[in-house]
């Protein structure tokens, strides 16, 4: 008999679909959309007016958020350990109160200082409710059918900025910056405290056990040789990929477009993002795991070409965002199943965490460094052609994170290649 309290592998591998709770998929698609729309897509819309309005240096306030997501980044290690032992309800919870607490402290701040120490509180947040700890989530209740269920949630994150990019501009049309973060910042609360605190409150799955899963084996699969050039793959093309996300806004207010038009160019972006993700299942079966690693970090290296080659007309820089977007949908999923893709489940969340942090922190430091290097360069068109040739090194290394020979792994009822 089963026993409620702990539940068998059989919730592991399919057989136990009764304790998979089902408000947990349609409450994490909800508080993605909103926790990355406010807490992280808000921002590149509304710096421009910070700046302006308090007179801080832009290099500074794109630092302070890049301190939030180092934050996260090592933050996101520690978290994926105690959700391997303990699931996702206290974590996610937390980090939602965490993320209002410090929005409102970033509204409030009378000086930088305070500002960046804000930043600093958001990434903590972060790192307990971004993709991470969801995706920790959901592979251990759905496994072995958790592509699946990432895929669904990472369709509804991919509107994040769409829906919020748009609606905090329109917000600061009418509101300041500091009244328009302080609105965000209710509607964080409102959804994403009680979906996290009421709908994760499943029993939490025992991970798979066997020799080949002790902790021991995790740590060795850390220094591995593919996990090591994965995680130097994956660090580049997320460098490249973020500092994109947040210098497209300046790269069309450089080239005169207006503030709304910049907008929704990013906010069209997560339409691509919902768009290619319904791909990825079709992709990943019709190739390895390698060959679809090193496409996808190539053609986003070819979409940040494009913007930087296509002043205009707006027409075509919506479509290329749309294209950008499907390529970093499709990426988000590849990093979210590149462990189970090669090692299985076991160990998910320190595995990843360990995978994620010096990609997060690479995706920390791009926003400053985007906004650094522009100047140098001579403007944001040169910083893109930069950041192309980072992500087509990216793709070189992709080819050598392969694994080896394709085994069958019976505790997980996955293929490992």
């Amino acid at each position: 008999m089963t026993n409620l309290g702990t539940p068998t592998r059989g919730a592991t591998t399919g057989a136990g679909d009764r304790s998979r709770p089902r408000a947990a998929l349609p409450a994490l698609c909800a508080t993605q959309i909103v926790s990355w729309g406010i807490v992280y897509y808000a921002f590149p819309v509304l710096n421009p007016q910070i700046t302006h309005a308090t007179g801080w240096p832009p290099g500074a306030t794109a630092a302070a958020f890049s301190l939030a997501l180092v934050v996260s980044a090592l933050a996101g290690i520690h978290v994926g350990r105690i959700l391997d032992r303990r699931g996702p309800r206290t974590i996610m919870t937390t980090g939602s109160v965490l993320g209002v607490v410090s929005l409102l402290i970033v509204a409030a701040a009378p000086n930088l200082p305070v500002f960046i120490a804000g930043w600093a509180l958001a990434g903590i947040a972060m790192a307990a409710t971004f993709y991470q700890p969801a995706f920790a989530a959901l592979t251990r209740w759905w496994a072995p059918d958790h592509i699946r269920a990432l895929t669904i949630v990472t369709l509804a994150g991919g509107l994040a900025s769409t829906v919020f990019a748009p609606l905090t501009a329109a917000l600061a049309d009418h509101l300041s910056w500091r009244h328009t973060y302080l609105v965000l910042a209710g509607i964080l609360a409102a959804v994403t405290i009680p979906a996290h605190a009421l709908a994760l409150r499943a029993p939490w799955p025992d991970a798979p056990a066997s020799p080949a899963h002790t902790t021991e084996g995790a740590a060795a699969v850390g220094r591995s040789r593919p996990f090591l050039l994965l995680a130097a793959a994956f660090t580049l093309s997320s460098f490249a990929m973020y500092a994109v996300v947040v210098a497209l806004v300046p790269l069309l207010l450089e080239r005169g477009y207006t503030t709304s038009q910049a907008a929704w160019a990013l906010g069209i972006g997560g339409a691509g993002q919902t768009l290619g993700r319904t791909l990825y299942a079709a992709l990943a079966r019709h190739t390895t795991v390698t060959a679809r690693t090193t496409i996808l970090i190539a053609l986003g290296g070819l979409t940040t070409a494009a913007f930087a080659a296509a002043p205009g007309p707006y027409a075509l820089l919506i479509a290329v965002s749309v294209v950008a977007g499907m390529v970093r949908g499709n990426l988000t999923l590849l990093q979210a199943t590149a462990i189970t893709d090669r090692w299985g489940t076991a160990h998910y969340g320190r595995l990843s965490g360990l995978l994620a942090a010096p990609a997060h922190t690479a995706a920390a430091l791009a926003p400053f460094a985007g906004a650094a290097l522009a100047v140098p360069l001579g403007g944001y068109g040169p910083l893109f052609f930069l950041l192309a040739t980072v992500s087509l090194a990216a793709a070189f290394i992709a080819p050598w994170t392969a694994t080896g020979a394709k085994r069958a792994d019976p505790d997980d009822g996955l293929a490992v290649v």
